[in-house]
């Protein structure tokens, strides 16, 4: 048996290259950036006025200069405007280029306009170069603006529009078969003898990974050695990873572990040292990974999170970032194991992560989730958790 450590490192030893692929950039937003973005020119391009009113030589107000002839108008879009009297002035809009001879914009609210004459007030203090966003502030030409293995979002996606960039080169999406296995269950449309349940984790585990935009299939075996040694078969060959969820223990029908050593997959490791979720089972298989979870729901979902996500992640460049939670409670588990507790997440004033202890009824209580938020990880070399420590956190409800 393995501890929770061991884990990470056989995981992070078996990451599987995943490949690239060009796709729309109206599609990309979860993707992973795999290509190197850079400016193709500064940003902003030009000095850009960031407010509706005049363009001016700040020098001329700065000698006394109140009342300015407007000479006319730039918006944004047109080109370049030249003041021809530096005397006067230009009305500007937002977004326009900042007309040539001017250095300084003063907005309408500190303006009257009469007659054709703009006149600042003598209360409002001017500084040279307001309202003016500078070309190249932001960025300059030729500068790298985002580098591949990081998540794109919609801020990426208008970064990407902005440099010209329509179609983007990700990480492809790994293809990840979800296996329920065992004779109890039967499909969410049909009723339940008094000795069966529906199917559930199948339809969690592949909600999770769509959630973080990883294509999922499910699949159902009867715990039956030769239906199940043909489907895995099959699977084995057209997927890259494997999430199953059930005979991973010691029953006398807990047959996945024993069949997916005579398909060739290798054996990594087989029961962690953690709770929930003791009997985990890893193993490699030419290009495939094969998570085989508990079939308790709530274990299943302990080793999606904890385990499946971060490792298709990473897989693809991106290291997960693990949150940190601090207890409301004391908290006592006395086994030697890694504790993954249900909590219920929320902030302080000050603006801690706050986890809350969730009582359930163990690894079967499905429906605890709906109460919790994450699992706080509590170390195997203490007993007692002590409220305002903080611990490793890992969500699975988005706030």
């Amino acid at each position: 048996m393995v501890t929770v450590e061991e884990v990470d490192k056989y995981i992070a030893n078996s990451l599987i290259n995943l490949g690239t692929e060009t796709i729309n950039l109206e599609d990309a937003v979860g993707r992973v950036l795999q290509q190197q973005v850079v400016a193709d020119r500064d940003f902003p391009p030009f000095n850009r006025v960031m407010m509706d009113g005049i363009a001016i030589q700040f020098a001329l107000w700065e000698n006394g200069k109140r009342s300015f002839n407007i000479e006319g108008l730039a918006a944004a879009g047109i080109a370049q405007h030249r003041l021809r009297n530096a005397e006067g002035c230009l009305e500007v809009m937002t977004g326009a280029v900042l007309p040539e001879n001017t250095d300084t914009v003063v907005q309408y609210e500190h303006l009257i306009i009469t007659a054709g004459k703009a006149v600042i007030g003598d209360e409002y203090i001017l500084k040279v170069g307001q309202h003016i966003h500078n070309q190249g502030s932001d960025r300059s030409k030729r500068e790298v603006l985002l580098q591949a293995g990081r998540v794109i979002s919609p801020a990426e996606i208008g970064v990407m529009a902005t440099v010209g960039i329509a179609e983007v080169t990700v990480a492809r999406s790994a293809k990840v078969a979800v296996i329920a296995t065992g004779d109890e269950l039967i499909d969410i449309e049909k009723t339940p003898d008094l000795h069966q349940i529906r199917k559930s984790n199948v339809h969690s585990l592949i909600a999770s990974l769509r959630e973080h935009n990883f294509k999922a299939e499910a699949f159902h075996f009867k715990d039956d050695m030769d239906g199940l040694r043909t489907g895995l078969k099959e699977i084995l060959d057209s997927y890259d990873v494997l999430v199953l969820s059930g005979g991973v223990s010691r029953g006398k029908f807990d047959y996945v572990p024993e069949i997916l050593a005579e398909l060739g997959v290798a054996e990594q490791f087989h029961f962690v040292k953690q709770r929930p979720g003791k009997p985990f089972w890893f193993g490699r298989h030419k290009k495939a990974v094969v998570f085989a979870l508990p079939g308790n729901p709530v274990a299943s979902f302990v080793g999606l999170y904890r385990y499946v996500i971060p490792f298709l992640y990473c897989s693809m460049g991106v290291e997960p970032k693990v949150a940190k939670a601090m207890l409301t409670a004391d908290f006592t588990f006395k086994p030697n194991l890694t504790y993954f507790l249900q909590v219920k997440l929320n902030y302080s004033n000050d603006g801690h992560l706050l986890a809350t202890p969730v009582p359930g009824h163990g690894s079967g209580d499905l429906a605890n989730l709906l109460t919790a938020d994450a699992f706080l990880g509590l170390p195997s070399d203490t007993d007692v958790f002590k409220k305002g420590e903080v611990f490793s956190c890992y969500w699975f409800r988005k706030m």
